[in-house]
C-alpha cells in the first residue's frame, strides 16, 4: 500500500518499537508486527495488534507501573 504519510514509500512488512504513556505511565513495546514505509519509516498497525497494545497499556496504567518494556511474542501470541 502506499504511504498515506509521505505518499512517496511502499509499505512492507516488519516490526517496530512502540512507545505509549499514559497517566505516567511509559511503555515501551518492542518487536510489534507492522507495515513499514520505506522510505519515511511510518508504521501501520491492523486493529488486532493496536487492540492488543492498547488493553496491555491499560492493564499496566491500572497496576500501577510507571515504566515497562514487553516484547509481542513473535509466534503469533500476544505478548
Amino acid at each position: 500500500m502506499k504511504c498515506t504519510v509521505c505518499r512517496h514509500g511502499e509499505t512492507r512488512p516488519g516490526t517496530v518499537s512502540v512507545v505509549l504513556e499514559r497517566q505516567g505511565s511509559t511503555l515501551v513495546f518492542r518487536h510489534v508486527p507492522a507495515l513499514v514505509c520505506d522510505n519515511c519509516g511510518e508504521p501501520y498497525h491492523d486493529e488486532v495488534v493496536s487492540e492488543a497494545l492498547l488493553q496491555k497499556a491499560e492493564e499496566a496504567v491500572r497496576a500501577g507501573v510507571e515504566i515497562a518494556i514487553r516484547s509481542y511474542a513473535p509466534d503469533g501470541r500476544r505478548f
